[in-house]
């Protein structure tokens, strides 16, 4: 049996294209049969499989799991490197037990082998092989039509022939950029002060249905839908949420993921990536945090102490810190619907923290820091990529003669590694430090037992089976706190089976144990508190009773279709 390092494609220090990304998922399947499975969420509209990995013992049975996905957005290549690198140090600790991660204890290693592991490493194959074909932003993938989005509109084309999508500089006497004289291809803001040349700014392209005088905006979704707007929780129709879609689910990125976990209630945690930033956002996304289940607000307290120690960012709220409009949330997106309808414990982690690598202040709100890069900013990022990514973000510029626009400038920044993805030499750290974070977090899942069965002979030809269910994990069967009300979140079931003997009370072979606790409860718990410390009681285990006339052998389930089952033969003599 091969090992994982020479099963390797190189995820850890590079961006994959499609076929080795593949060739990687496969590679790990063939080696590992009994533990991986590769399957297909879908195609996209260009006839590329969308991937879903799972991993774990018995793989095709239903456990409690976990969800990674990255590469929702095009432009964001390290997610897919990121998932991989989860997906690998999750596979190691199945293979080699407590091996996943140097830090990661005995006992978290222990509940890890009780959980599967979904990874969607790449939710938009055919705007990530955009971007790596030829460069440009793709926020999903390229496949607006005239009839969605009527009007002029920017689509990116490589001008040049050098093989990315950059810019275009035009001179203009009212433009508001100048040239950095002592950064080539650094374009900043203009100031009032500042003398000519000045410029215009748009991307390496043309523009469909130029009408020979008009210029457009450049809007970065003008050419995609955005799968992140596109998922049903509190989905709001164009013009009010742009990128959403003409219907919840209408992109087959999205609905093929609305198919899959819907079929597969089983999720419980859920981990979304995306670049750039070096945050986690957590819910909620459209209220206060005064709104939220304070057992939840628990549970991401202690998120949070976890991933500031193990990857560094901060976690923020999504609707305090991270609305571009205050009080004006964001609709239609992956991580609430994953909270408020699948019931999980849910964040976004925007990977790679280039604002604190540049030396950006702190902004009051963190979404704030996309816009408050002044000058001394950007010097500071042309600094850093001549010193830090091998100048892979800016380049000189070149005259040529563009079909609309007449006398250009093709060059400038290239932002795909340095600014939306961090350089290969850094995701080794990236990937392992989140590696070890998403694998404590999966270790919270729930873990069900079957503690006792025990078989008493109350006179001749009765008898009484009694079997004690507990759970030993952390969250309860029913996952968050707030989850607990979800019409499909069912509670514990136990069911025991004759075959050559019979049930007392025939209708009562099925019984309803609801949902049992779980051991943990967050931080910030007045339970945990040295000056009266105290424990919940017994809610975690639960004991059931069964009358059985004669001899013979009985079947026992204990579960539900989010734990899975458990099986059991029981002796009744």
């Amino acid at each position: 049996m091969p090992g994982l390092q020479e099963l390797d494609h190189g995820f850890r220090h590079d961006y994959l294209d499609h076929a080795t990304l593949m060739a990687q998922l496969r590679a790990w399947t063939d080696a590992f049969p009994a533990l991986v499975r590769l399957r297909t969420l879908g195609e996209t509209p260009e006839g590329r499989a969308i991937p879903l990995l799972v991993i774990g013992q018995d793989p095709d049975t239903t456990r409690p799991a976990a969800w990674v996905d990255g590469n929702m957005h095009g432009t964001e290549l390290a997610t897919s490197s990121v998932a991989l690198a989860i997906a690998e140090s999750f596979l190691r600790l199945q293979l080699q037990p407590g091996s996943a991660a140097p830090d990661l204890p005995p006992a978290i290693a222990d509940a890890l082998r009780g959980v599967h592991l979904y990874v969607a490493p790449r939710l938009s194959p055919d705007g990530a092989e955009a971007v790596l074909a030829r460069g440009g932003f793709v926020r999903s993938a390229a496949r607006i039509t005239d009839e969605q989005r009527p009007g002029p509109r920017w689509q990116a084309r490589d001008l040049d022939g050098d093989g990315r999508c950059r810019y275009l500089r035009v001179r203009d006497p009212a433009g508001d950029f100048i040239a950095a004289e002592q950064f080539p291809g650094l374009i900043l803001p203009r100031a009032p002060d500042d003398p000519p040349p000045y410029y215009r700014l748009y991307p390496e392209g043309e523009i469909v249905g130029f009408d020979g005088d008009t210029v457009p905006e450049p809007d970065p979704l003008a050419n995609t839908p955005d799968l992140n707007r596109n998922f049903p929780w509190d989905w709001r129709p164009e013009p009010e949420q742009n990128g959403a879609g003409a219907y919840p689910g209408s992109e087959v990125e999205t609905a093929a993921v609305l198919r899959f976990v819907s079929a597969h209630p089983n999720i419980y945690a859920w981990l979304n990536l995306h670049t750039f930033g070096g945050v986690f956002i957590r819910p909620l996304g459209a209220e206060p945090d005064s709104r939220m289940d304070p057992g939840d607000r628990r549970l991401y307290r202690l998120l949070e102490t976890w991933a500031s120690a193990y990857t560094g960012y901060p976690t923020v709220s999504g609707y305090a810190e991270f609305t571009y409009e205050p009080e004006k949330p964001l609709h239609g997106d992956l991580t609430d619907f994953a909270y408020h309808q699948r019931g999980c414990l849910t964040e976004v982690c925007e990977l790679w923290d280039l604002f604190r690598r540049i030396g950006m202040p702190e902004q009051r709100r963190f979404v704030d820091h996309y816009t408050a890069a002044g000058r001394l900013d950007m010097e500071n990022l042309a600094l850093w990529d001549a010193d830090s990514n091998q100048g892979r973000i800016f380049g000189d510029w070149t005259p040529m003669e563009h079909p609309q626009l007449g006398a250009v400038e093709v060059g400038g920044p290239d932002p795909v590694i340095g600014v939306w993805n961090p350089p290969p030499e850094v995701l080794p750290e990236l990937c392992e430090d989140m590696s070890s974070y998403w694998l404590r977090v999966t270790a919270l899942l729930p873990r069900l037992v079957i503690e006792e069965i025990v078989v008493t002979r109350l006179e001749d030809q009765l008898l009484e089976v009694t079997v004690t269910v507990a759970n030993h994990g952390y969250l309860a069967t029913n996952g968050i706190p707030s989850s607990h009300a979800l019409p499909w979140n069912h509670g514990v079931m136990a069911e025991l089976d004759p075959r050559d003997c019979h049930l007392a009370h025939p209708q009562q072979a099925r019984r309803e144990l609801g949902h049992l606790h779980g051991w943990g409860d967050g931080e910030g718990s007045g339970a945990h508190m040295p000056w009266f410390q105290r424990s919940r009681g017994n809610g975690h285990r639960q004991r059931v009773t069964w009358l059985v006339h004669g001899e013979g052998t009985l079947e026992l389930s204990v579960g539900n279709h989010r734990l899975g089952w458990l099986q059991r033969s029981v002796v009744a003599r």
